[in-house]
Protein backbone atom coordinates (compact mmCIF):
# COMPACT_ATOMS: atom_id res chain seq x y z
CA UNK A 1 0.00 0.00 0.00
CA UNK A 2 1.37 3.48 -1.06
CA UNK A 3 1.83 5.09 2.78
CA UNK A 4 -0.05 8.28 1.31
CA UNK A 5 -2.90 6.40 0.34
CA UNK A 6 -3.52 6.33 4.19
CA UNK A 7 -5.04 9.76 4.02
CA UNK A 8 -7.92 8.34 1.99
CA UNK A 9 -8.80 5.19 3.57
CA UNK A 10 -12.10 4.56 5.96
CA UNK A 11 -12.90 2.00 8.41
CA UNK A 12 -15.87 0.11 6.82
CA UNK A 13 -17.61 -0.23 9.89
CA UNK A 14 -20.92 2.01 10.46
CA UNK A 15 -19.57 5.17 11.78
CA UNK A 16 -18.20 8.93 10.60
CA UNK A 17 -15.48 8.76 8.42
CA UNK A 18 -12.25 9.64 10.20
CA UNK A 19 -8.61 9.26 9.08
CA UNK A 20 -7.12 6.06 10.20
CA UNK A 21 -3.84 5.36 12.07
CA UNK A 22 -1.19 4.20 10.74
CA UNK A 23 1.77 1.71 12.23
CA UNK A 24 4.65 0.80 9.52
CA UNK A 25 6.37 -2.15 9.68
CA UNK A 26 8.52 -2.49 6.74
CA UNK A 27 8.48 0.06 4.19
CA UNK A 28 10.26 -0.27 0.66
CA UNK A 29 9.73 3.37 -1.37
CA UNK A 30 6.99 4.76 0.40
CA UNK A 31 4.87 1.48 -0.48
CA UNK A 32 3.85 -0.11 3.27
CA UNK A 33 4.65 -3.86 2.94
CA UNK A 34 3.94 -4.95 6.70
CA UNK A 35 2.07 -2.55 9.64
CA UNK A 36 -0.82 -1.97 11.04
CA UNK A 37 -3.98 0.44 10.48
CA UNK A 38 -6.47 1.38 13.35
CA UNK A 39 -9.44 3.17 13.55
CA UNK A 40 -9.90 6.04 16.19
CA UNK A 41 -13.46 6.11 16.46
CA UNK A 42 -14.55 2.30 17.02
CA UNK A 43 -10.58 0.77 17.82
CA UNK A 44 -10.78 -1.69 15.20
CA UNK A 45 -7.69 -2.87 13.23
CA UNK A 46 -6.65 -3.92 10.19
CA UNK A 47 -3.15 -5.65 9.03
CA UNK A 48 -1.04 -4.84 6.45
CA UNK A 49 0.69 -7.90 4.87
CA UNK A 50 3.02 -8.14 1.74
CA UNK A 51 1.34 -4.81 0.93
CA UNK A 52 -2.31 -5.91 1.09
CA UNK A 53 -4.59 -4.14 3.57
CA UNK A 54 -7.16 -6.42 5.18
CA UNK A 55 -10.75 -4.66 5.89
CA UNK A 56 -12.04 -8.37 6.75
CA UNK A 57 -13.22 -9.42 9.76
CA UNK A 58 -10.86 -11.65 11.38
CA UNK A 59 -13.53 -14.51 11.16
CA UNK A 60 -13.15 -14.23 7.48
CA UNK A 61 -10.84 -15.52 5.43
CA UNK A 62 -8.62 -13.98 2.98
CA UNK A 63 -8.88 -16.36 -0.20
CA UNK A 64 -5.55 -17.20 -1.95
CA UNK A 65 -6.18 -19.77 -4.60
CA UNK A 66 -9.41 -18.28 -5.46
CA UNK A 67 -9.26 -18.33 -9.56
CA UNK A 68 -10.85 -15.33 -10.78
CA UNK A 69 -11.78 -15.82 -14.47
CA UNK A 70 -10.39 -13.27 -17.45
CA UNK A 71 -12.87 -10.89 -18.25
CA UNK A 72 -15.43 -11.69 -21.01
CA UNK A 73 -14.96 -8.44 -22.54
CA UNK A 74 -12.28 -8.19 -25.64
CA UNK A 75 -14.04 -4.48 -25.28
CA UNK A 76 -12.55 -3.87 -21.97
CA UNK A 77 -9.23 -3.41 -22.44
CA UNK A 78 -6.61 -0.79 -21.31
CA UNK A 79 -7.00 1.85 -24.63
CA UNK A 80 -10.80 1.52 -24.12
CA UNK A 81 -11.04 2.18 -20.62
CA UNK A 82 -8.29 4.93 -20.53
CA UNK A 83 -10.70 6.79 -22.88
CA UNK A 84 -13.81 6.34 -21.20
CA UNK A 85 -12.52 7.37 -17.83
CA UNK A 86 -11.45 10.58 -19.89
CA UNK A 87 -8.97 11.92 -17.42
CA UNK A 88 -6.30 14.19 -18.05
CA UNK A 89 -3.05 14.95 -16.24
CA UNK A 90 -1.03 13.23 -13.20
CA UNK A 91 -2.36 13.01 -9.97
CA UNK A 92 -5.20 11.36 -7.47
CA UNK A 93 -6.82 7.85 -7.74
CA UNK A 94 -8.56 5.58 -9.99
CA UNK A 95 -10.42 2.49 -7.87
CA UNK A 96 -10.47 -0.95 -10.17
CA UNK A 97 -12.84 -3.35 -8.06
CA UNK A 98 -12.95 -6.86 -8.58
CA UNK A 99 -11.19 -8.19 -12.29
CA UNK A 100 -10.60 -4.86 -13.11
CA UNK A 101 -7.37 -4.64 -11.40
CA UNK A 102 -5.86 -6.62 -14.39
CA UNK A 103 -5.57 -3.05 -16.47
CA UNK A 104 -3.39 -1.51 -13.83
CA UNK A 105 -0.16 -2.03 -15.20
CA UNK A 106 -1.60 -1.15 -18.71
CA UNK A 107 -3.64 2.06 -17.50
CA UNK A 108 -0.23 3.27 -15.68
CA UNK A 109 1.63 3.18 -18.66
CA UNK A 110 -0.93 5.45 -20.23
CA UNK A 111 -2.10 7.54 -17.51
CA UNK A 112 1.50 8.81 -15.83
CA UNK A 113 1.10 9.87 -12.38
CA UNK A 114 -1.99 8.82 -11.28
CA UNK A 115 -2.26 5.74 -8.90
CA UNK A 116 -4.51 2.69 -9.10
CA UNK A 117 -6.38 1.21 -5.91
CA UNK A 118 -7.36 -2.74 -6.67
CA UNK A 119 -10.10 -3.69 -4.69
CA UNK A 120 -10.30 -7.33 -3.76
CA UNK A 121 -8.17 -7.94 -6.98
CA UNK A 122 -7.35 -11.36 -8.54
CA UNK A 123 -5.00 -13.08 -6.17
CA UNK A 124 -2.16 -13.54 -8.90
CA UNK A 125 -1.57 -9.72 -8.60
CA UNK A 126 1.11 -7.59 -6.06
CA UNK A 127 0.82 -4.69 -5.17
CA UNK A 128 3.55 -2.20 -6.87
CA UNK A 129 4.32 1.50 -7.02
CA UNK A 130 1.36 2.13 -8.88
CA UNK A 131 -0.93 -0.39 -7.21
CA UNK A 132 -2.14 -0.35 -3.94
CA UNK A 133 -3.92 -4.18 -2.97
CA UNK A 134 -7.07 -3.90 -0.30
CA UNK A 135 -9.17 -6.31 0.77
CA UNK A 136 -12.64 -5.96 1.93
CA UNK A 137 -16.40 -7.31 2.11
CA UNK A 138 -18.94 -5.52 0.36
CA UNK A 139 -17.36 -2.17 1.21
CA UNK A 140 -15.06 -0.05 -0.12
CA UNK A 141 -12.86 1.20 2.58
CA UNK A 142 -12.14 4.82 0.88
CA UNK A 143 -13.49 7.76 2.24
CA UNK A 144 -16.51 9.22 0.07
CA UNK A 145 -15.80 10.95 -2.87
CA UNK A 146 -11.95 10.41 -3.49
CA UNK A 147 -11.73 8.99 -6.92
CA UNK A 148 -10.88 10.35 -9.78
CA UNK A 149 -12.14 7.62 -11.91
CA UNK A 150 -13.94 3.92 -11.22
CA UNK A 151 -14.32 1.02 -12.88
CA UNK A 152 -15.67 -2.37 -11.64
CA UNK A 153 -15.06 -5.78 -13.23
CA UNK A 154 -17.58 -8.24 -14.62
CA UNK A 155 -17.19 -10.77 -11.43
CA UNK A 156 -17.91 -8.02 -9.03
CA UNK A 157 -20.77 -5.85 -10.71
CA UNK A 158 -23.47 -6.50 -8.20
CA UNK A 159 -25.35 -4.00 -6.37
CA UNK A 160 -23.33 -3.63 -2.94
CA UNK A 161 -20.03 -3.04 -5.19
CA UNK A 162 -21.72 -0.54 -7.30
CA UNK A 163 -23.28 1.95 -4.74
CA UNK A 164 -19.85 1.54 -3.16
CA UNK A 165 -18.29 2.85 -6.47
CA UNK A 166 -20.31 5.90 -6.43
CA UNK A 167 -19.92 6.94 -3.22
CA UNK A 168 -16.14 7.05 -3.24
CA UNK A 169 -16.46 8.90 -7.42
CA UNK A 170 -15.90 12.22 -7.15
CA UNK A 171 -18.48 14.10 -8.75
CA UNK A 172 -18.57 14.84 -12.60
CA UNK A 173 -16.12 11.74 -12.67
CA UNK A 174 -16.82 8.45 -15.39
CA UNK A 175 -17.80 4.90 -13.94
CA UNK A 176 -17.25 1.62 -15.79
CA UNK A 177 -18.79 -1.18 -15.23
CA UNK A 178 -17.92 -4.13 -17.01
CA UNK A 179 -21.49 -5.08 -17.54
CA UNK A 180 -23.98 -3.38 -20.26
CA UNK A 181 -27.15 -3.93 -17.99
CA UNK A 182 -26.32 -2.82 -14.26
CA UNK A 183 -27.94 -2.50 -11.48
CA UNK A 184 -26.96 0.87 -11.24
CA UNK A 185 -27.24 3.16 -8.01
CA UNK A 186 -29.51 6.35 -8.32
CA UNK A 187 -27.34 9.66 -9.42
CA UNK A 188 -25.38 8.27 -12.51
CA UNK A 189 -25.56 9.78 -15.36
CA UNK A 190 -25.77 7.15 -18.54
CA UNK A 191 -23.34 8.08 -21.37
CA UNK A 192 -22.92 4.90 -23.70
CA UNK A 193 -23.65 1.30 -22.95
CA UNK A 194 -22.23 -0.77 -25.76
CA UNK A 195 -19.46 -3.70 -26.42
CA UNK A 196 -20.20 -5.20 -22.81
CA UNK A 197 -19.62 -1.90 -20.84
CA UNK A 198 -21.38 0.26 -19.34
CA UNK A 199 -19.79 4.14 -18.89
CA UNK A 200 -21.67 6.94 -16.82
CA UNK A 201 -20.79 10.47 -14.79
CA UNK A 202 -21.85 10.74 -11.60
CA UNK A 203 -23.87 13.78 -11.23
Amino acid sequence: MHIELTEMLRCPEAHREEMLVLSTGEVRDRMVRSGLLGCPVCHREYPIARGVVNFRSSYERVPKSAYVPPSPLPSADANDLQALLELSGPGGYVVLIGSAARQAARLAELMQGVHFVGVNAPPELEERPILSLLVASEKVPLRSAVARGVVVGADLATSPWLVEAHRVLLRGRRFVVENEEPELPIGLLKLASERGLWVGEKR
